[in-house]
């Protein structure tokens, strides 16, 4: 395994200077990681010919990643990620005030805009990775505690990609850690409007989803996915599915819904995403042990005045999909929803995503 490290550019607002890892495996498959973010930007891999291709949407240096206006593309989204109703939550009868910086001041989301998708973290490098930490301060964005953060990415030669959160807090706390990567299994090069449409996807585990309110926050209703277009359990083009009649994907223009993971125990991991590209054969499998997951469309791209990204051009609208598994979002505030993205003081959290490529010839 070959780790090289390079600058990735300064930070605008802090000065500070990104650096970018590129871990290579014996297959020459690659991903390149930023401090900015703990940021995956790009994951490199054989198609069905052999030829190796980017299949993450990404920028070629720090710069846009802080003025994207929409996306967190790659990066590490916490403390909390996805939304919370009204920027307020409680822990031990105590109410915390959140930015509401999504649906026009109606919602928290992401961590907010100072989240940990825009922090620039320490990196240490391990034999197959890199271990990214980053030390929250009470109040730091809202939330209570000194929270210490862990992000590791590990590499193999099966085209695996493993990634571990851990955190602990000397406080009780919110934690919901994801990762935003945007995927086109054809090639990230191909930004254009519904280039993601024709990919193949199965949720296998997902037999209910939560039902979304006006504004895309949980309802606390957990509905079947049964003679509904958010019925993935077996394989089925986005494009078959995405313009059904449904007033969930109107309100999302698109799909952007939370999966309910069957068979969720909080430790073992469960596949929960199959997704093929018939163009390149390339398949991603995705597993994790946390209770849910978000499958987004990437609806909003190419609203609002897109950066290029690193293929000189600019990612457009339902050109890529994201697989993001975490709590479900509100949960918090939600009674129906069992699973809270609670931290206690003295414990520690530790879930897992793993990433999986292959190709089918």
């Amino acid at each position: 395994m070959k780790i090289e490290r390079k600058s990735f550019g300064t930070i605008k607002k802090t000065g500070q200077e990104a650096v970018l890892y590129t871990i290579t495996n014996k297959n020459g498959a690659s991903v390149d990681l930023s401090t900015f973010g703990a940021a995956i930007t790009s994951i490199k891999v054989p198609d069905k010919n052999g030829k190796i291709k980017d299949v993450t949407q990404g920028y070629s240096s720090v710069a846009p990643y802080e003025e994207a206006p929409v996306g967190h593309a790659g990066g590490t989204i916490g403390p909390c990620a996805n939304k919370i109703d009204n920027g307020t939550f409680k822990i031990n009868d105590k109410e915390y005030k959140l930015e509401c910086n999504k649906d026009n001041g109606k919602t928290h989301s992401h961590g907010g805009s100072d989240g940990f998708d825009v922090k620039n973290w320490n990196a240490e490098v391990l034999k197959d990775g890199i271990k990214f930490t980053y030390n929250k301060k009470d109040m730091e964005s809202g939330y209570p505690g000194n929270v210490k953060v862990s992000v590791t990415y590990k590499f193999d030669n099966d085209n695996k990609l493993h990634i571990k959160y851990n955190a602990e807090s000397d406080n009780d706390t919110l934690i919901n850690l994801t990762n935003h990567t945007y995927f086109n299994l054809d090639g990230a090069e191909n930004a254009e409007e519904n280039s993601v449409l024709n990919h193949i996807v199965e949720l296998e585990n997902s037999s209910h989803y939560t039902v979304n309110n006006e504004i895309a926050v949980p309802t606390g209703e957990i509905a079947s996915v049964e003679g509904t277009p958010f019925d993935f359990r077996e394989e089925r083009k986005i494009a078959d599915m995405i313009n059904k009649k449904s007033n969930q994907l109107e309100i999302a223009s698109g799909f952007d819904q939370n999966y309910c993971v069957d068979g969720y125990d909080g430790k073992k991991m469960i596949k929960i995403a199959e997704v093929k590209s018939e163009k390149t054969g390339i398949k991603l499998e995705v597993e994790t042990n946390l209770p849910g997951f978000q499958f987004y469309t990437a609806n909003h791209l190419g609203k609002s005045a897109q950066p290029e990204g690193k293929d000189g051009k600019r990612y457009e609208k339902r050109s890529a999909f994201c697989i993001e598994p975490q709590f479900y979002p509100n949960a918090v505030n939600t009674d129906a929803f069992k699973e809270k993205p609670i931290l206690k003081k003295g414990e520690t959290f530790d879930r897992e995503i793993i990433y999986s490529f292959e190709t089918d010839d």
